[in-house]
């Protein structure tokens, strides 16, 4: 099997949104109980503990403030909601099915496994949920210029459906690299009308497509609106993201008291940024009996560059506008990252999900570039369900975990995105011959 090699990484500078010199997180806080409640987290400067905030230029402060403000006027706005609502049910295809995976389950011998199948909405992701709500604040603050960054092209594809909709200028930033690796969503991107810029600098992938999307928004803030694709980023980004996302969990939970009659055991999802884990967990927060379990990329191996591990070998810094947990090194410069996946392959965290690993409520696990790939063969070939790459991880760690668990326990995993877009690279990285060349690039 052919693999990536890790490439060399670009650090930008302070003006850049990259400042990082941070002591081990172990050396600032001490793991304490988890909260009282879920909604206690962030406090009004956007803090999640000691993660988060908001770490921008001067020039920012001003439309994150407004974006801020606007967003809060939005969740006391019950037009707002009933809005969106509507179209999560007939633009997005919200409740999404909560799917019982019995010839896996029969399979591994263990746990009964169920799949959140947030793959089956429109534009294949969970991503879809945010870019509509991002939308609509956007028109309700007459901005009518959208931007985005992308990795694995399902957070651009939901951008660009959704500006397609509302007649919204769009441009996506994406790295070069990404571009190669996911073309069949940089062609569906432009065929909603999108300019998708293809960023070359450094490793060519999620982190510097950030870096390009901020240096836009500081020239045009007064027309634009940044939708930005993950629960990380400055406040306000970090808790809207969240709340977006939200929904997965509030269906999940109920879908599971009229299917099982119970809540489940144990609850598991692939982390990048860490939306679609958020959302995902949020509603179980306050239910210890649930297990919640991240998946992060392990890449080749959890040696420096090999990975995306945040938790294995990080340590606490600023990166791109919140304090978290980051891949880098001891001058604090940002450390190369490597995964099979597109949207994994990022340097840091969310810091919601930092915050509760700190307080031992979500667990992190990782699973490595071959793990991951036979998950995304064997759910295929058993359950005739191709899940994407970032979701596969995620699939991997749960057949592991499934056979640990004895048969009258049920374990769920969030099916964050569907994989036709990966089913090239796949092909390429399982050594399939004979391949079409595709390139949009």
């Amino acid at each position: 099997m052919s693999r990536f090699s890790a490439t060399s990484c670009v650090v930008a500078s302070k003006s850049e949104y990259m400042v990082s010199v941070f002591p081990m997180l172990s050396d600032l806080t001490n793991p304490s109980p988890a909260p009282q409640n879920r909604f206690s987290v962030p406090d009004k400067s956007g803090h999640f503990g000691p993660y988060g905030g908001s770490f921008v230029p001067e020039t920012l402060y001003h439309p994150l403030s407004e974006l801020n403000e606007a967003y809060k006027e939005a969740q006391a706005d019950p037009n707002f909601r009933q809005e969106l609502n509507a179209l999560l049910k007939s633009f997005a295809g919200r409740p999404t099915e909560l799917y019982f995976a019995k010839r896996l389950t029969e399979e591994i011998g263990g746990a009964q496994i169920f799949l959140k199948r947030e793959d089956l909405l429109h534009t294949g992701a969970h991503k879809i949920n945010n870019a509509l709500g991002q939308a609509l604040l956007a028109r309700r603050m007459g901005k009518k210029r959208i931007i985005a960054e992308t990795g694995a092209g399902q957070h651009g594809i939901a951008t660009a459906a959704v500006c397609a909709k509302f007649g919204l200028e769009c441009k996506i930033y994406m790295g070069a690299e990404d571009m190669r690796r996911q073309a069949l969503n940089v062609f569906r991107m432009r065929l909603s009308g999108a300019e998708v810029h293809g960023v070359e600098a450094g490793s060519k992938t999620l982190k510097e497509a950030i870096n390009e999307a901020m240096r836009d928004w500081v020239t045009h803030v007064r027309s634009t609106h940044y939708i930005l694709g993950s629960a990380l980023g400055a406040h306000p980004y970090p808790a809207m993201v969240r709340d977006f996302h939200k929904i997965i969990s509030e269906e999940t939970k109920k879908q599971f008291l009229e299917v099982a009659g119970r809540l489940p055991n144990e609850l598991i999802a692939c982390v990048g940024g860490g939306s679609n884990a958020i959302g995902f967990f949020f509603e179980f927060l306050d239910d210890p009996s649930v297990r919640l379990v991240g998946v992060e990329a392990g890449g080749r191996s959890l040696a420096e560059g090999e990975h995306a591990a945040r938790f294995e070998g990080g340590k606490l810094g600023v990166l791109q506008g919140c304090k978290t947990w980051i891949l880098q090194n001891v001058d604090g410069q940002i450390n190369p990252t490597h995964s099979v996946s597109a949207g994994l392959d990022y340097a840091a965290i969310g810091p919601e999900h930092a915050y509760y690993r700190d307080r031992g409520r979500i667990e992190f696990a990782h699973a490595g570039d071959e793990d991951a790939l036979e998950a995304f063969r064997k759910l295929s070939c058993i359950e005739g369900i191709l899940p994407a790459l970032e979701t596969s991880h995620g699939i991997a760690h749960a057949l592991k975990r499934a056979a640990e668990m004895s048969k009258d326990q049920i374990l769920c995993v969030n099916l964050s995105g569907r994989g036709d877009k990966d089913a090239m690279e796949a092909a390429r990285l399982m050594g399939v011959e004979g391949l079409p060349k595709m390139t949009f690039a």
